[in-house]
């Protein structure tokens, strides 16, 4: 009986260590909030894939949203917001609970960043920091799903 209930107990241990190890990772949806406005902005969904980030929006949030990215330069100009490929790259840094040398589009603006993504708060948000030469401008998403 007590071999059952130590194996009941590390079974559930396990269990909750593979939760949280899950969660310590950007992949999900998540809500962008605007770090000037403190406005939600849209949902992105992260997936990985070969070991490297990507991330579309799913749904826009704001009234205002343009349908279609105006502004970018690349071959995403012209495409619909919803569905638009706006994270690319971003590796787990060795070590650490940190992607790296991603890059993230702001399709407001058409500009893409150098980006780092770092799950805080036991994974329920994500801080997003996009670089641009010396400067750099951070926003906290919310997760809302797995």
């Amino acid at each position: 009986m007590k071999r059952a209930l130590a194996i009941a107990i590390l079974l559930a241990a396990g269990g909750a260590f593979a939760q949280t190890a899950t969660y310590m990772s950007p992949v999900g949806l998540w809500r962008s909030i605007d770090d000037k406005s403190g406005e939600a902005k849209a949902e992105i969904r992260i997936v990985e894939k070969g070991g490297a980030l990507e991330g579309r929006i799913e749904k826009t949030l704001r009234k205002d949203a343009k349908p279609v990215c105006d502004e970018c330069t690349d071959e995403r100009k012209g495409k619909p917001i919803v569905g638009l490929d706006i994270i690319r790259g971003g590796k787990k840094a060795d070590g650490k609970d940190v992607w790296e040398n991603g890059k993230i589009l702001d399709p407001e603006n058409g500009k893409e960043y150098r980006a780092s993504f770092t799950p805080i708060e036991s994974g329920t948000k994500l801080e997003v920091r996009g670089y641009l030469g010396p400067f750099w401008r951070t926003q906290t998403w919310n997760r809302v799903a797995q």
